[in-house]
């Protein structure tokens, strides 16, 4: 059996199909097909239906040239020639017309199935040549595994017309050439003016700017709006100069160490870290706001934030039109296929909360990663599979052939733009120096670099292509070079003689309104308190249902309790205050966006933001019924993942600095798996790159019995994270604390990340409630004193946070303590220095002690001994473990009372 038999037989039977649709209706098939089966009705009138014996061998070598065609078309990118400096793998394909079942007698035999690459009737061989030229040339296009027949038409139309006549304009020639000639000119000044200083350069894959420059361009041209851009640290002193516009200046005075650090406001980061912004007018005249994010070295970790940010965008700017906004990253080869971000970030991309339209994945694949060769680096034959998952196509191109990579890029965004999904840009090409610039690569790959250290730059190559084409002269291309370098040795020379002043980046208009945070913001919370009309407003929505909505029967109850506690008992609980916090935001015309996994219900089953119809299905929202007028609450249960969607939310609050975000984990330690994301960015970004943000993280958190993965959300980490009044770190008790806590964080004229130990059996505690007046009135506290005990009987202060203080309440009650004040620590970061020790003023000579759930080497205890350093207190808590909880309930249980018992001295 030859290796296509399989597709022969199983296409005869699907050719015969689309035959019998065509004799019913010809407009059925597409247009090849039609052309295809006139030429077959042609044959047969000619020759009588069984004019060649029972099997026409006339229709079945029409397939097999047809199976040939197929073959090109799925598996042409496994040989073209997109490898700039070594033989490509081989990959045991076949393209011989022998292995579909044609002999060499067919090559001068004309074809009818010609037309479906575009072509009139032709022979096998006139077929052979143009499917060589389409599918075996500088650019590998692999898209026929896409389960989609629209797109692979669309395709076919693309690549079998468009591609094959492709012959770009003399001013586009001279755009790429321009463009080219700066990015390698830029890599090259920086290589001998600055010896030795990393900057992580795009030498060999400098065809880079000139694709990016094309990708903005056509993206203006199809009404793009902005563009959104991330990318790890090499190439990025190239994109920032020569796309984004910082100026050479600016570059070279960070190369020059003339930063001041007294007006940086912050510790700074390295300059290929840093992002920028830039408003960007195409050749026809069309602006597009262009925005570079920062990035620390942890490659992928920017992907989420920029999609994130992305579709923060096409929510608050452009009406959720996700045409509008586009989100670009650019990767590097080792990195995309090894971080598993990157598929979080591409499953994400087609799911209704965190869609943005599709991404254009732009991979700079230098055959490299650090020192490991790709054959180490990856199982799958490409660093791109992974586009798979979602049949995102790749176009895969040669470094080195720059009209090549300035037709994938134009393609890469006409494709984004026409079915709204992801599409992968494989740029082949090399790093020209080792994984920075004083290293040495030959140490590892020695056969690799002496070709390397032979092979023309792009910008050599693609002169000489022009030339000999007659498309420029050699003069200009000289000049271009002589001119450019010129311009950068004056600017060079401008600072080295004037240093330039530190020069802030710009703040985006949406940021312009706030203003950075001071120490006295800390010392007392704004007002946050409503009015009783927007609590009733809110009340009926959430305890409200349509006319025919059926709910379960637990829904049921949960309305006639909602509607109890708003206009009867006038007392909420923890899900009545949060949904309270959020509605009464909507209605005064803040955006509220939340995800997580099972957030609209709830882990708990406590917030239930949507009702489902128990016959449709259908769901309801409350809080989107409000009033008219009123924002929309977004709420999105997430794909089973923390880092990405984390990450995305951060995004998100970093466009829409007016909204409120939050992030919900199902249980407190799952945020372990997010951890780069909250050392790299939350905690860090506005002392690196000035960036403040919003964002809250709610963590359920708290010993239970639930043993050691879902007790403890791990707030030691934060808090040793915690300093400069970098986030919030808040463990609130009661839900009107929550509640001011939620509107204090849009309310503040600076944003803070926040991060919230949030309860789990604290959602249905009968203690845990809050008088609505508590609600209309006041502001978040940052500490609550103890109501139930004499100041002058006191000699002992508890101090705790959290949940342990209802397990200390009930202790103190059962036991008729009255010596003993329990004083709870609402928020731990910025810690409340000045109203906690107002508050001890009181219990003067009073003993101080700190009680934690927690093991003494976890929780709070070591940040409480930085924070009072001066003050004598004794922790009480379980002894030091290296799990966080016992898996057992007695001993967990026996743990707990010992706490208590030992918090008051029984």
């Amino acid at each position: 059996m030859d290796k296509y038999s399989y597709i022969s037989n199983a296409d005869v039977g699907y050719v015969d199909q689309l035959y019998q649709n065509y004799k019913k209706d010809p407009s059925s098939v597409d247009l090849t097909w039609q052309k295809f089966f006139e030429g077959y009705d042609f044959s047969t009138q000619r020759y009588g239906e069984n004019g060649h014996g029972a099997e026409d061998p006339i229709s079945i070598k029409e397939t097999q040239v047809r199976n040939l065609i197929f073959a090109y078309r799925s598996f042409g990118h496994l040989v073209s020639k997109t490898n700039p400096v070594r033989e490509r793998r081989n990959h045991n394909v076949q393209f011989d017309h022998k292995s579909v079942g044609l002999t060499d007698a067919d090559l001068d035999t004309e074809f009818d199935v010609a037309a479906e690459i575009g072509m009139p009737r032709s022979t096998l061989r006139k077929i052979i040549e143009k499917l060589k030229v389409l599918y075996h040339g500088p650019i590998g296009f692999e898209y026929n595994f896409i389960r989609d027949d629209d797109v692979r038409q669309w395709f076919f139309q693309k690549i079998e017309k468009e591609y094959y006549t492709y012959n770009p304009s003399g001013d586009e020639k001279k755009r790429i050439l321009s463009k080219l000639n700066e990015a390698v000119v830029f890599e090259n000044f920086l290589h001998t003016k600055f010896l030795g200083q990393k900057r992580f350069s795009l030498e060999g894959g400098e065809n880079t700017i000139p694709a990016l420059q094309t990708i903005i361009n056509k993206s203006a041209e199809l009404d793009i709006k902005e563009v959104v851009i991330g990318m790890a640290h090499r190439g990025r002193l190239n994109v920032l100069s020569n796309i984004l516009g910082k100026t050479y200046e600016q570059i070279f005075t960070e190369f020059e160490g003339n930063v001041n650090p007294d007006l940086t406001m912050g510790d700074g980061d390295v300059k290929y870290h840093l992002g920028y912004t830039s408003h960007i007018t195409s050749p026809s005249g069309k602006k597009i706001y262009v925005k570079l994010t920062p990035n620390p070295s942890h490659l992928e970790a920017v992907d989420p934030l920029v999609t994130g940010y992305t579709r923060g965008q096409i929510d608050d700017e452009y009406g959720g039109e996700l045409s509008k906004a586009m989100a670009i990253l650019i990767h590097g080869d080792a990195a995309v296929a090894g971080q598993g971000i990157v598929y979080e970030v591409v499953q994400m991309s087609g799911l209704p909360g965190y869609t943005t339209g599709g991404t254009i994945h732009f991979v700079i694949n230098n055959q490299v990663g650090f020192t490991t060769d790709y054959d180490d680096a990856r199982t799958s034959i490409y660093c791109t599979d992974i586009a798979k998952i979602v049949d995102a196509p790749v176009l895969h191109v040669n470094g080195d052939d720059a009209e090549a990579v300035n037709f994938v890029a134009n393609l890469a965004v006409e494709y984004r733009q026409k079915f709204g999904k992801d599409i992968f840009i494989d740029l082949l090409c090399y790093r020209r120096h080792g994984h920075n610039e004083s290293d040495e690569p030959k140490f590892t790959q020695p056969k690799l670099y002496n070709l390397i250290a032979k092979h023309p730059n792009p910008r050599e190559i693609y002169v000489k292509k022009l030339i000999e084409r007659g498309d420029v002269d050699a003069a200009l291309a000289d000049e271009m070079d002589k001119s450019f370098r010129n311009q950068l040795q004056d600017r060079l020379n401008e600072v080295k003689q004037k240093p330039l002043p530190y020069k802030p980046q710009k703040i985006e208009a949406e940021w312009e309104k706030l203003r950075r945070a001071t120490p006295e913001d800390f010392d007392q919370s704004p007002k946050t308190g409503i009015k009783q009309a927007i609590i009733d407003k809110v009340g009926k929505a959430l305890s409200t249902i349509p006319d025919g909505f059926k709910p379960i029967k637990q829904i049921e109850k949960l309305l006639k309790d909602r509607q109890t506690a708003f206009f009867e008992d006038k007392v909420l609980g923890w899900a009545e205050a949060e949904l309270l916090a959020y509605g009464s935001l909507l209605v005064e015309g803040t955006p509220v966006r939340m995800s997580g996994q099972d957030v609209k219900r709830g882990t708990f089953s406590h917030r239930h933001a949507y009702f489902f119809d128990m016959n449709s299905n259908a769901p309801y929202c409350g809080l989107d019924n409000i009033e008219k007028g009123q924002q929309k609450f977004h709420i999105y249960n997430s794909l089973l993942s923390e880092f990405g969607v984390l990450g995305f939310e951060y995004g998100y609050a970093m466009s829409s600095p007016h909204a409120l975000v939050l992030w919900e984990a199902q249980f407190g330690d799952f945020v372990n798996g997010a951890q780069v994301m909250i050392d790299q960015f939350i905690s860090s970004a506005e002392s690196k790159w000035q960036r403040m943000n919003g964002l809250v993280m709610l963590l359920p958190h708290g010993y239970e019995g639930q043993g050691p993965e879902h007790s403890s959300c791990r707030p030691e980490r934060f808090l040793q994270l915690s300093a400069e009044y970098n986030m919030i770190v808040a463990n609130p008790t009661t839900p009107a604390n929550f509640f001011h806590l939620l509107r204090r964080q849009v309310t503040w004229p600076f944003r803070k990340p926040c991060i919230v130990l949030s309860p789990k059996s604290l959602l249905r505690h009968p203690a845990v409630i809050s008088p609505i007046k508590e609600f209309t009135e006041g502001v978040f506290n940052e500490v609550i004193d103890d109501a139930n005990v004499t100041a002058k009987d006191v000699k002992r202060v508890v101090l705790c946070s959290g949940k342990v203080y209802y397990d200390l309440l009930e202790g103190q009650q059962k036991k008729k303590v009255k010596d003993t004040a329990v004083i709870r620590i609402e928020q731990l970061h910025p810690f409340p220095e000045k109203g906690l020790n107002a508050l001890l003023k009181k219990y003067k000579n009073a003993k101080l002690v700190w009680v934690q759930e927690e093991p003494a080497n976890m929780g709070s205890w070591s940040y409480i001994q930085r924070m009072m350093p001066k003050q004598d207190v004794e922790l009480v808590s379980r002894k030091a473990s290296a799990s966080p909880a016992t898996g057992y309930s007695k001993v967990h249980k026996a743990e707990q009372e010992k706490i208590v018992n030992q918090a008051f001295e029984i």
